[in-house]
């Protein structure tokens, strides 16, 4: 490489370091808002992320950005480029292609716009009060719109939304991923619920706030967390947020009277935030950073929440520790029967706490109640009505209040359309790489029974953290598995599991 172009390369890389250090100060802000700022202080802090973020924006849009673009795009220049380099400034190209196409004061307007959003939300979902949060949602429906014409789009507008969380997903590729899971899943659910259920009564007490806290940090330890490096907070709806690869931190939400969803919170964000925490330190600083999509992603929470957390390995080593740090209050239960109850098949309305099983017709719904927002087949007004029937018709519940309907999900409020597939998908995702997994670690079931989590996070860590987002999802799934993404393997193990817990033939 020239010096001329190593000059530019190395500007480029101090321009984008900025950049992302505008994107901290965000992140923490954004956290700090989510975990306990005062009420009083939503709207300047709104403002100030919208001040911030419109300044990062414009950076990100600058002619100078579009100059180094240029520069390091040139076919000769670009060939000289490290495998990182390249990757940075493809990465930049595309994101930059799509920025500059809408005005920065919009933009700026539209973060302070979600920003209250999310607080407004929070209150209408504790008074389930959908006419507090209706005006807010039409504006960021609208003003995604608005973004959709300016960007581009081809097919349906749905699938630009799509593709900001999972590259090259379309909304075609998505139905007939969505239909293979229904063909075999639904089925499966009918089946279960003509048998008897597991007991849970046991699981009817009041569990201390303070306990479920310290069992999850204790799991948390166990899955290789870094404390010096992360923390665990309390908020209404439980996220992971990256601010650097020495701070990255999550949150749940306890329930004193559900011992479970805490704990099971905790390790969903946990297995975010060991993707964050194990990106290569090469890549600090620029837009690899972090996952290749919300898919991968996901396929991380969902990995150690169910794959990992809901196994009967897992409880046959942890039961004993929960009960030491309940005394008393599961004597007479054995690990198998905790294992089955947590496992427990039921269709219900919250999909946070949803079985594993179920899990996905909830995101289906989300997903065709998105997908008729953004086609105009549907108005925010009537998304109430449409949320129940649609629940209804998949699980055969019906939401009697707001906030444990159409409310009881925090974003659609940060503006984050697109976003909700990525759940089922990081499911698809997890269940074919622990296909891999079981064959390449042959004592992965004894390892979790034993305590011996950290080979597992070691697997992860050489096949997926450490790429954050130098490996495209498609190819990283080709590179670990040998094929495309394949929702056979998430039906295979539902299958297999669910019908041993429910003694199916």
């Amino acid at each position: 490489m020239s010096t001329s172009a190593q000059s530019v390369l190395n500007d480029f890389r101090a321009f984008l370091k900025k950049i992302k250090a505008y994107e901290e100060a965000i992140g923490l802000m954004y956290w700090d808002l989510r975990t306990g700022a005062p009420k009083k202080s939503v709207e300047g802090r709104s403002e100030t992320i919208g001040e911030l973020s419109g300044e990062m924006f414009r950076m990100s849009v600058s002619e100078r950005m579009g100059e180094y673009l240029n520069t390091l795009g040139e076919p000769e220049t670009f060939a000289g480029l490290s495998e990182v380099d390249r990757k940075i400034v493809q990465v930049s190209r595309k994101e930059y292609d799509r920025s500059v196409k809408i005005p920065p004061e919009m933009y700026q307007a539209y973060v302070v716009l979600t920003s209250k959003a999310e607080s407004v939300w929070e209150e209408a979902k504790h008074a389930s009060d959908f006419p507090m949060f209706r005006p807010y949602l039409e504006q960021i429906v609208k003003t995604n719109l608005e973004f959709i014409d300016l960007w581009g789009y081809e097919g349906e507008k749905y699938n630009t939304l799509l593709d900001m969380y999972e590259p090259e997903m379309t909304v075609d590729a998505l139905d007939r991923l969505f239909g293979r899971l229904r063909e075999r899943l639904v089925p499966l659910v009918e089946a279960i619920s003509e048998t008897a259920q597991p007991d849970i009564t046991f699981l009817d007490q009041t569990f201390a706030k303070e306990k479920q806290q310290s069992f999850g940090l204790f799991i948390l330890e166990q899955m290789g967390f870094d404390f010096a490096a992360g923390r665990l907070d309390e908020t209404v709806h439980p996220f992971a947020t990256g601010l650097n690869l020495g701070d990255v931190r999550i949150t749940t939400r306890y329930l004193e009277r559900d011992v479970v969803s805490a704990l099971f919170g905790i390790i969903h964000e946990g297995g975010h935030a060991l993707y964050e925490q194990n990106i290569s330190p090469d890549l600090a600083g620029t837009p690899l950073c972090t996952g290749t999509s919300m898919g991968i992603h996901e396929s991380q929470s969902r990995f150690w929440e169910n794959v990992i957390g809901r196994s009967r390995p897992f409880w046959s080593r942890y039961f004993v520790d929960l009960q030491r740090t309940f005394p008393g209050q599961f004597n007479g239960v054995a690990p198998e029967n905790f294992y089955r109850a947590i496992n427990r098949v039921e269709p219900s309305l919250i999909r946070i706490e949803a079985d594993e099983l179920t899990y996905n017709l909830h995101i289906m719904i989300r997903y065709e109640l998105e997908k008729a927002l953004f086609n105009g087949s549907l108005q925010v007004a009537d998304l109430p009505a449409a949320w129940n029937e649609k629940y209804n018709e998949y699980l055969g519940v019906r939401p009697e209040q707001d906030s444990v309907g159409v409310l009881q999900d925090v974003h659609w409020s940060g503006g984050s359309f697109g976003y909700f597939p990525s759940y089922s998908l990081g499911n698809m995702y997890a269940a074919q790489f622990t296909h891999t997994m079981r064959r390449e670690l042959p004592e992965m079931e004894a390892d979790v029974a034993a305590g011996r989590l950290l080979p597992i996070k070691q697997w992860l860590c050489d096949k997926i953290y450490r790429y954050g987002k130098l490996r495209d999802p498609g190819e990283l799934v080709r590179e670990i598995t040998g094929e495309s993404l394949n929702p056979d393997y998430l039906v295979d193990y539902l299958e297999v599991k669910y019908k041993n817990i429910y003694r199916l033939s």
